[in-house]
């Protein structure tokens, strides 16, 4: 029994580290396009709640990737920018990967949003390799 409460504890927190990356991911897109990142962008960008948003937020600044003043805008930590890129450069090779054997664009975009928490860094690097020697 132990060996499975184990296994949905892992699964719980690899859900909360998908929703962090998503969330520093989204935010660093926003500041990118624009001067400030509030809730309501976030929220249209991942199409939930102001709730739900201002939630998460709390939980991501408590762990100290975000900052964010009450009414005012999010602002990513150092460390949650290290996230934001750690994600950001995850998707970008596994997209060119599954792109690269071929799969159909549509479905690599797909495909890469849901694997791209779960693939391993030394997966990671045999995609970079297989990719630099093709």
């Amino acid at each position: 029994m132990s060996s499975l409460s184990n296994q949905f504890a892992k699964t719980r927190t690899d859900h909360a580290s998908e929703t962090a990356e998503d969330y520093v991911e989204a935010i660093e897109d926003i500041l990118g396009q624009q001067d400030s990142c509030r809730v309501k962008d976030l929220a249209q960008r991942m199409e939930v709640s102001h709730v739900t948003v201002t939630r998460i937020l709390q939980r991501l600044a408590s762990e100290g990737l975000v900052t964010k003043e009450p009414y005012g805008p999010v602002s990513l930590t150092p460390t949650g920018k290290q996230m934001a890129q750690a994600s950001r450069r995850r998707h970008e090779l596994l997209l060119e990967f599954l792109l690269a054997l071929g799969v159909p664009e549509t479905d690599a975009i797909r495909d890469t949003e849901g694997m791209e928490h779960h693939v391993s860094e030394a997966t990671l690097r045999c995609m970079e390799t297989f990719l630099a020697n093709r």
